[in-house]
């Protein structure tokens, strides 16, 4: 695999790191008069905190604490996949890669330039690998619900998966091609630099591959089939059974069947992390840009997918 190196955007691919960027709008919505106002993330607010909100995520934290003990063991699997983890520390320093998220507009791209490319795929990225002419070269997941129905499919990839330490249970522990990463559940969401160490989920299995991504070095993520929007409405984070035969959320119709559990994602809660990651990366020299075709995110910097190649025509939407 040829591997690139970041190298910065020119232009024609959107504005650059800099005020012009950060003076772009995210909303804040007042807990007080609902107004939307202009430069910092929209928070959730007290309206929003509700008591089957806050049962639920009291409900979590109890889970976790065996598997919160279980990752402080210094000895067996814990230790070991630390090692492991440890390997990948600056792995891939000052190169780019792209992470792909599983929304339509995925379906709708030539992607097949990424051959060349470092890429994660995440979740159920693989119902596209019969029209992919590449595999991506990492693969990440951590929503249980998705751990739990698929991880027959899972446990058949060949590439390095990194998977929530809570779903190891559904793994086979000799599998060495497997490592694992511990979600941490606090008050609030932090950006993790450190894989071996406790990492944010954020509320989206691509803020997990972004912290991932920076523990291996990346000088620039690209983000590919975020769209930051869904067809199905209603609570975040209630489990569901999925009833209509086709998924029309994600990038393939089979993605969540029907008759299989799902849950709606906490966009609120991802773009505050978003906002984090971009921090991080910027403060240390680094960068994030969303390349995703008609995406809802406003919280990275925009560019054209096909710009990011030397070679014309790559990139174009499917007809």
């Amino acid at each position: 695999m040829k591997r690139r190196r970041s190298a910065g955007l020119g232009s024609g691919t959107g504005a650059g790191i800099g005020e012009s960027q950060r003076e772009r709008g995210w909303s804040q919505v007042d807990s007080n008069s609902g107004q939307a106002s202009k430069g910092r993330p929209r928070r959730i607010s007290a309206r929003e905190l509700t008591a089957e909100r806050i049962l639920a995520a009291l409900q979590r934290r109890a889970a976790d604490v065996p598997h919160r003990l279980a990752w402080s063991s210094p000895s067996g699997l814990a230790q070991t996949n630390r090692q492991r983890l440890g390997d990948f520390e600056g792995r891939h320093a000052g190169q780019r890669c792209f992470i792909l998220g599983n929304g339509p507009s995925l379906a709708k791209m030539d992607l097949a330039p990424l051959a060349d490319e470092v890429s994660f795929g995440l979740n159920r990225i693989y119902l596209l690998f019969d029209e992919l002419p590449f595999r991506p070269t990492y693969y990440c997941a951590a929503n249980e619900l998705v751990l739990e129905q698929f991880c027959t499919d899972i446990a058949a990839l060949s590439m390095p998966r990194f998977l929530s330490w809570s779903g190891r249970r559904h793994f086979d522990p000799q599998d060495e091609s497997i490592l694992y990463l511990k979600q941490a559940l606090t008050l609030g969401d932090f950006f993790g630099r450190d894989a071996r160490s406790a990492i944010c989920s954020g509320g989206t299995v691509t803020y997990l591959a972004i912290q991932l991504a920076w523990h291996m070095g990346f000088h620039q993520v690209i983000l590919l089939g975020v769209d930051h929007s869904f067809h199905d409405k209603g609570i975040p984070n209630r489990e569901e059974v999925r009833e209509s035969a086709e998924d029309e959320n994600h990038c393939h119709p089979d993605y969540f069947p029907k008759g299989s559990r799902w849950q709606l994602p906490d966009l609120l809660r991802s773009e505050g992390a978003y906002r984090l990651a971009r921090e991080a990366f910027e403060a240390d020299g680094r960068q994030i840009v969303d390349a995703t075709v008609g995406g809802q995110l406003e919280v990275f910097e925009k560019v054209r997918f096909e710009s990011l190649f030397e070679d014309a025509g790559y990139g174009e939407e499917k007809p």
